[in-house]
C-alpha cells in the first residue's frame, strides 16, 4: 500500500495546483492595465510554473488509479486520453505563462506600429492557449468518464466515485459540445473545480486502499476475503 500513499498524495497535490492557478490568475488587463502591473506580471510566470509542475504529479497519481483498477482496458485508455489532456494543458500554461505574459511586457514598451504587432502576437497566443485548453478539457473528461465506468464495476465505496465521475465525465462533455460551456474563466472554472473534486475522492480512497476490499476481478471480490489488488 506504500505506492498508494505517494499516488494519493501526488494526485491531490496536482489537483490542488490547478485550483491554486485559477484562483491566482491574473488577467491580461491586469497585467495591461492594473495598478500593480510589475507585480501581476510575475505573478502569471509563478502561477503557471506551478500549474506546469501540478500537470506530472496528477499523472503519476492517477498511476496510482490504474494499478489500483488492476489495469484493466478501460483504465489503460484512460491513462492515455490523460497523456494527451496533460500536453494540452501544459501547452495551454506555456503559451499563456511564457508567451503571452513577456509580450504584454513588449506591449507596455512599445509604441505605434510595433506596439501593434505586439498586439497581434498576443491574440495568436490568446488562440494557442484557448485551443490547447479545449484538447485538455475533451480529453480529461473522456478519460475521467472511462475511469469511472471501470469504478462503477467496484465494491463501495469506490462506485460512489464512479458515479459522481460519470456525471462530471459527461456533463463536461455535454456542455463543451453543445457549446453551453465556455473556454472563459467561468467556464474552465467550473471545469477545474469539478474535475479537481473527483480527483481529490478518489485519492483519499487510494490512501484509504487498505481499509476497503480489493477491486472487482481480484480472487478476494470472487471468495469474499480480503486481499490486495493485482498490482499494488
Amino acid at each position: 500500500m506504500h505506492r498508494d500513499t505517494w499516488s494519493s498524495t501526488a494526485l491531490i497535490v496536482g489537483a490542488l495546483t490547478g485550483i491554486f492557478a485559477l484562483v491566482l490568475h491574473p488577467t491580461g488587463h491586469d497585467m495591461l492595465t492594473g495598478a500593480d502591473r510589475a507585480r501581476q506580471t510575475s505573478l502569471s510566470v509563478w502561477v503557471h510554473s506551478v500549474a506546469i509542475a501540478g500537470v506530472p504529479l496528477t499523472f503519476i497519481g492517477l498511476l496510482g488509479l490504474w494499478r489500483r483498477l488492476e489495469k484493466s482496458d478501460l483504465a489503460t485508455a484512460a491513462v492515455v486520453l490523460f497523456g494527451f489532456a496533460g500536453v494540452g494543458v501544459l501547452s495551454a500554461a506555456v503559451a499563456s505563462g511564457f508567451i503571452s505574459t513577456p509580450l504584454t511586457q513588449r506591449i507596455l514598451a512599445s509604441e505605434g506600429t510595433a506596439r501593434d504587432g505586439y498586439h497581434a502576437l498576443l491574440m495568436l497566443s490568446g488562440l494557442m492557449n484557448q485551443g490547447f485548453a479545449k484538447v485538455h478539457t475533451v480529453a480529461a473528461a473522456a478519460a475521467i468518464l472511462l475511469w469511472s465506468v471501470a469504478l462503477l464495476r467496484t465494491p463501495l465505496p469506490w462506485r460512489g466515485a464512479g458515479m459522481i465521475g460519470v456525471i462530471i465525465g459527461c456533463g463536461v462533455l455535454i456542455g463543451f459540445f453543445s457549446g453551453a460551456l465556455r473556454m472563459d474563466v467561468h467556464g474552465f472554472g467550473i471545469i477545474t473545480f469539478a474535475q479537481s473534486f473527483w480527483m481529490i475522492w478518489v485519492a483519499v480512497l487510494l490512501w484509504r486502499g487498505d481499509r476497503h476490499a480489493a477491486m472487482a476481478g481480484s480472487p478476494a471480490s470472487v471468495s469474499g476475503t480480503r486481499a490486495t489488488p493485482a498490482g499494488v
